[in-house]
């Protein structure tokens, strides 16, 4: 049914979502994006699916945004501009909005949109030896649809330390974020992720499924408002110079012109 992710369901009702572009380290192009929203509509219409485990395949989680589709909306209309960034921002708000509590198992490294992946889960467990980092800044973009799922995450203060720097940083600071809940040998990931997902199983689904629209209403707004506000954010930063000849430096393997040693 899918190309660029698998959805596999247990007798328990246990959804692993697993991103898979492994060879391109699980970059959201738009055909991941298209399906991941879908995915999110059939999984939160099944009465049957308890739980969704969040991951990747491969040796990284999720590289953020595919660059070339970036770069494709770089050079497009103003009109397709808005619509792509608009499936995106859907995208994030979709999976942020699955009934089911939602477990990530972040198996990899996560930069960019990787760490917005990680924002929607109601907990995320990650391996002690992965690097993460908000890069946008980097190429001469920002962190625009997945700000307000990070935020909402992170806590406004402890998200100015990583936010705008594009600086890596480990799981153990990841955890002392708020982005990660623990931070585990790879080889303990699988039992820590069976250790979230087991006191589910004993819960009435449809008050789980309360509860966490509760949690989500008393917590960060995240609207229709709020998301036209990083959708508009997001293209004024697409159409700027410096976004422009940060992606180009990044497919020509050189500096972008800000770099300084």
């Amino acid at each position: 049914m899918y190309e660029t992710i698998t959805v596999e369901t247990d007798a328990r009702g246990v959804a692993t979502l697993t991103l898979n572009r492994a060879d391109k380290h699980n970059a959201m192009s738009a055909q991941m994006i298209a399906e991941l929203t879908e995915a999110a509509a059939r999984i939160a219409a099944d009465r049957t699916v308890r739980v969704v485990i969040l991951t990747g395949a491969g040796a990284s989680f999720c590289a953020g945004g595919d660059l070339k589709w970036m770069q494709a909306q770089m050079a497009a209309d103003p009109e397709t501009r808005y619509a792509e960034a608009r499936k995106l921002a859907e995208m994030l708000f979709a999976m942020n909005t699955l009934p089911q509590p939602v477990i990530g198992a972040i198996q990899g490294n996560a930069f960019g949109g990787g760490l917005g992946l990680i924002s929607i889960c109601d907990v995320a467990i990650g391996v002690e030896t992965l690097k993460l980092g908000f890069t946008e800044t980097r190429l001469g973009l920002i962190p625009a649809t997945i700000s307000p799922y990070c935020l909402a995450r992170m806590g406004e203060a402890m998200a100015r330390r990583v936010f705008m720097s594009a600086r890596l940083f480990g799981a153990a600071e990841a955890v002392t974020l708020g982005l990660l809940a623990q931070a585990v040998p790879a080889e303990a990931l699988a039992e820590a992720i069976e250790a979230e997902v087991k006191p589910y199983l004993a819960c009435a689904p449809s008050a789980v499924a309360a509860s966490k629209r509760l949690a989500r209403d008393m917590g960060t707004v995240i609207d229709d408002a709020v998301i036209d506000r990083t959708i508009r954010a997001l293209v004024t930063q697409w159409e700027t110079e410096e976004a422009k000849a940060g992606v180009a430096a990044f497919f020509d393997k050189r500096k972008a012109p800000w770099i300084q040693e």
